[in-house]
């Protein structure tokens, strides 16, 4: 089911959704990294954006 773009609620943006193909991509473009990067990422440590942020990090070795 897609998002419905009316509802501009900010409840989950904590979250990267590994089910909506543009916050993936959103956040590799954001961070410099592939979208499969990102999904790996995500498999490994679960959708919360903070985590995945940090491990982006040592990802790219910053």
């Amino acid at each position: 089911m897609a998002d419905d773009k009316s509802k501009r609620d900010f409840r989950d943006r904590d979250r990267v959704s590994a089910d909506e193909d543009y916050e993936v991509e959103h956040f590799a473009n954001k961070l410099g990294l592939t979208v499969q990067q990102v999904r790996e990422l995500i498999r490994q440590h679960g959708n919360d954006r903070k985590t995945l942020e940090r491990e982006a990090h040592k990802l790219r070795g910053d």
